[in-house]
């Protein structure tokens, strides 16, 4: 894919071109106190670290546009690379902007009205009121003991989501089994030991995610934003279903194959390692008039 150079030129000139356009014509709507220009210096710092799950830097396995995508996924929803709000992940040469614990929380307060949340541990012994109401769960009651707490001895978790207009709060509970398939959607495949030495905290971020994720999506009418919020779960979920197929869980890198319905018509042919300068200007300036394409939401 070429040196180091070769590649910042290419992904910030065009990251940075984009979101001025997106900019010109009011289709951002980024905090008072957001910079876009340091959040893409931050990003670039992250990647340069960032490896694939064999070892490789992301920078030099994984397409130029999708890296791109991730570039301004983070920027168009306010994240900060450097606060940890955003993580880089390789499926295959596809990279994605996978909103972490922190950044979801932050999307929640700042678009779906969220005040506060909490997740707090189930564990065995414990006494656990549920009650239904409109379809949805909620713990009334919860009676626990010292003696009971014990990362051996998590059988679920909850999470409460309180709104600053005074709304009702929002509910959801999941068991140790369902945070475990979930566990195995992730890039790890569940096999962390991090999940294992601290099953509990790992249960709460994995509940206060699938608390806020429907508040967050349900909360824009911006295309701009809800693509960005949701391409990462495209790719993802085409990840899961090549993986079903397969029947070959966590043993492979994916090879995403016609990303163009996920990607917006952004995949391209990996140039060689050893592509001249002038080329890679060439690819650059062909990527950009993808992003110009009237069905393209950058």
């Amino acid at each position: 894919m070429g040196n180091l150079k070769e590649i910042k030129k290419g992904t910030l000139k065009i990251a940075e071109q984009s979101l001025d356009k997106m900019m010109e014509q009011g289709e951002l709507d980024l905090p008072p106190d957001y910079s876009p220009g340091n959040a893409l210096k931050s990003a670039w710092l992250k990647l340069q670290e960032t490896k694939d799950r064999k070892g490789n830097s992301v920078l030099t396995t994984c397409s130029r546009i999708s890296i791109v995508n991730a570039m301004l996924d983070t920027v168009i929803q306010g994240l900060s690379p450097a606060k940890d709000q955003v993580y880089y992940i390789a499926y295959g040469k596809t990279l994605i902007a996978q909103t972490s614990y922190f950044g979801n929380i932050t999307l929640a307060r700042r678009f779906a009205g969220v005040e506060s949340v909490n997740a707090t541990a189930i564990y065995e012994g414990d006494e656990v009121e549920i009650s239904m109401t409109n379809g949805n769960r909620q713990v009334t009651e919860h009676k626990t003991a010292f003696g009971n707490i014990d990362d051996d001895k998590v059988v679920g978790v909850y999470a409460v989501a309180t709104f600053t207009d005074g709304r009702s709060p929002r509910h959801e509970i999941m068991t140790l089994k369902e945070c475990k398939k979930a566990w195995k959607m992730g890039n790890a495949y569940g096999k962390s030991s991090t999940h294992d030495d601290f099953t509990a905290e790992m249960a709460k971020k994995t509940v206060i995610n699938r608390l806020l994720k429907p508040l967050i999506k349900g909360s824009t009418d911006s295309y701009v934003l809800a693509k960005a919020i949701d391409r990462s779960s495209d790719v993802r979920t085409a990840q899961e279903v090549s993986h079903q197929i397969e029947g070959n869980l966590a043993t492979e890198d994916i090879e995403i194959e016609e990303l163009e319905d996920i990607e917006g018509n952004y995949t391209e042919e990996e140039p060689e390692d050893n592509e001249p300068e002038d080329e890679l200007e060439e690819e650059m300036a062909r990527a950009a008039a993808n992003i110009e394409d009237e069905d393209n939401p950058f």
